[in-house]
């Protein structure tokens, strides 16, 4: 089976099936990011600055006849594929008391997990730098449910999410308040594959490289002003068209070149930037002298990220763990080991309760199949798995602690 590129790609062979770090050139990654974004090409876009698509504040009216707002979904879906892969809309949210009032329930919520000695890990910045709220959505909805009613009925949320998932998404929700002085993130790539180690990512095959990003939406609602020097978000637009670029940017050259190249764009309180998760992209540097630069990190997934049936995978373990000690220490070899456990355990970090599993030490927290592998090499006995089984199921639950 030869593997399709995106729109726009170069430098694919079409025999590659998994990608490696030796598929990665970046005199290829370059020809593609500097392409340009034409204003003609997006006809309901305000404005191109610095590569970026610009949408402004009177996209809600027009998206208001049904006609209309299919054809603004097909541009936005070309932004996201063929364009620069990044879309800002310029007071997304018209009326900011509705941020305000957010923006105060967030600080509550700090409030409290400061107040409960709680640090917030991060996946690309140093632990306890910068103020996080995982799982921001259901926590707000808790604590100010018509807060939450009143800025999740914003119609550009709608608009993108359903253009880029179709219906029946899901949406999460992670604040992030950068504070002055904090550094800026290492330029990534996002979740799925973007969570991911290098050795990691190169065990899956190039198609599912290639489909992981029409799988989530990554957006950010701004919710103070940000100016350049409060380091609002890094982007390399059209990055996201490189079709190696999960391997790529682990690679130091590329790193360097985003460093080099990147655009950054000052927001007002109330606008919204999306893009696809696979775009080059990182928070930046907080140089100013008193900005907490707050954004609502939303991401949004499909809803045919799930499996059929319901399965009681933690129950599987507990039952499975004592005939895979004895097949163990009888010669099973670990491919049999290893093909068991994929077929039983969640093998996946995600999703998980953040608060209480956080990837400190790694960009993901311990999945359950390699927590029984790390217990079968280490030789924990019946009850010590089952211990530190239970506390990784109680860790990944939703709810409070």
């Amino acid at each position: 089976m030869s593997t399709t590129a995106q729109p726009g790609t170069v430098g694919l062979r079409h025999d590659v099936q998994w990608f490696s770090a030796a598929d990665c050139r970046l005199d290829d990654f370059v020809r593609i990011v500097e392409a340009e974004t034409r204003r003609e090409d997006y006809p309901f876009a305000a404005g191109v600055e610095r590569n970026v698509l610009i949408y402004g504040p009177d996209l809600q009216h027009r998206a208001a006849n049904p006609a209309v707002r299919r054809e603004i979904q097909a541009e936005l879906v070309r932004a996201l594929t063929e364009g620069p892969g990044i879309v800002v809309f310029k007071r997304a949210f018209a009326d900011t008391a509705v941020v305000d009032r957010a923006t105060e329930a967030f600080n509550r919520l700090i409030e409290d997990q400061r107040a409960a000695g709680t640090a917030g890990g991060d996946h690309f910045a140093k632990p306890g730098a910068n103020d996080r709220v995982w799982g921001a959505l259901d926590k707000l909805a808790v604590a100010a449910p018509g807060v939450f009613a009143d800025y999740y009925a914003n119609d550009v949320l709608a608009l993108i999410s359903q253009a880029w998932l179709g219906p029946n998404y899901q949406v999460t929700s992670q604040v992030n308040v950068v504070n002055p002085g904090g550094a800026a993130q290492t330029a990534h790539r996002d979740y799925h594959l973007g969570f991911m180690g290098l050795e990691e990512a190169q065990a899956y095959p190039a198609h599912v490289h290639l489909l992981s990003p029409a799988l989530t939406l990554q957006g950010a609602v701004a919710h103070c002003d940000m100016p350049v020097e409060s380091g609002p978000t890094l982007y390399l637009p059209h990055s996201h068209k490189y079709p190696a670029g999960y391997i790529a940017f682990h690679r130091p050259e590329f790193t360097e070149y985003f460093e080099q190249h990147y655009v950054q764009l000052p927001l007002e309180k109330g606008d919204a930037a999306f893009f696809n998760p696979a775009l080059f992209h990182g928070a930046g540097h907080n140089r100013s002298a008193g900005i907490r630069r707050m954004a609502n990190l939303l991401q949004v997934s499909s809803a045919f990220g799930r499996a059929m049936e319901t399965v009681d995978r933690t129950g599987m373990c507990r039952a499975l763990y004592p005939v895979l000690r004895q097949r163990l220490a009888a010669g099973a070899g670990p491919e049999w080991i290893r093909n068991v456990v994929a077929a039983a355990a969640e093998g996946y970090a995600f999703p998980t309760n953040l608060d209480r599993d956080q990837p400190i030490g790694g960009i993901a927290p311990e999945s359950q199949a390699a927590l029984v592998l790390r217990a079968l090499e280490s030789g924990l006995d019946d009850a010590a798995f089952e211990t530190e089984l239970s506390a990784q199921q109680q860790r990944r639950g939703s709810g409070a602690a």
